[in-house]
């Protein structure tokens, strides 16, 4: 297998963001989860959040974890299921491109060491957290039967990358992590 380049190579791996312990994040410092929308907050195209969605940031909230939203988007769907969940939504953020992320955390006032940022995309959500110095979390898509064609020719290449993290353990699984 030919070496695979580091920015595309998560800190670790979740099934889903859901699935997150976040006592663990808590105990570890994490202040703020930075999160992709489509396919890892909710299935792509759902325009509100559902209960799952609700209950998580209820968690997180408790936790004294802060949800953001990082997408490339920044429609009317984003603001408003930001703005139905609660959260802030930072948008256009150009992934794969960590500059437009870099600056946000700069803007904000946020340490990197208190950030995870997680999403189901390599080429776009890994490459521009770890970009950034961030520590990435790479999920499994939520719904991948309906994405739009941008994403399905990105699948195509994130398939071989996602196999080969796997098959050489080049990340291992969030509950193996210490934060």
């Amino acid at each position: 297998m030919k070496r695979m380049n580091a920015r595309n190579i998560p800190f670790a791996l979740c099934p889903n963001i859901y699935a997150l312990d976040l006592q663990k994040l808590q105990k570890a410092g994490i202040r703020f989860l930075l999160s992709d929308l489509d396919n890892t907050l909710l299935p792509y195209g759902a325009s509100e959040p559902d209960q799952r969605a609700i209950a998580f940031k209820a968690e997180l909230d408790k936790m004294g974890i802060r949800l953001i939203i990082c997408s490339n988007g920044f429609g009317k769907r984003v603001r408003r299921f930001a703005s139905l969940l609660g959260v802030e939504a930072a948008g256009f953020m150009r992934k794969p491109f960590s500059g437009p992320l870099k600056r946000f955390l700069k803007q904000k006032g946020i340490a990197k060491e208190e950030v995870l940022f997680i999403g189901d995309q390599i080429q776009t959500d890994v490459r521009a957290g770890n970009g950034a110095g961030l520590r990435t979390i790479l999920t499994e898509p939520l719904d991948p039967s309906y994405e739009p064609i941008w994403t399905k020719f990105n699948r195509i290449f994130d398939r071989k990358k996602r196999k080969a993290i796997y098959d050489s353990h080049l990340a291992k699984p969030m509950e193996e992590i210490n934060l």
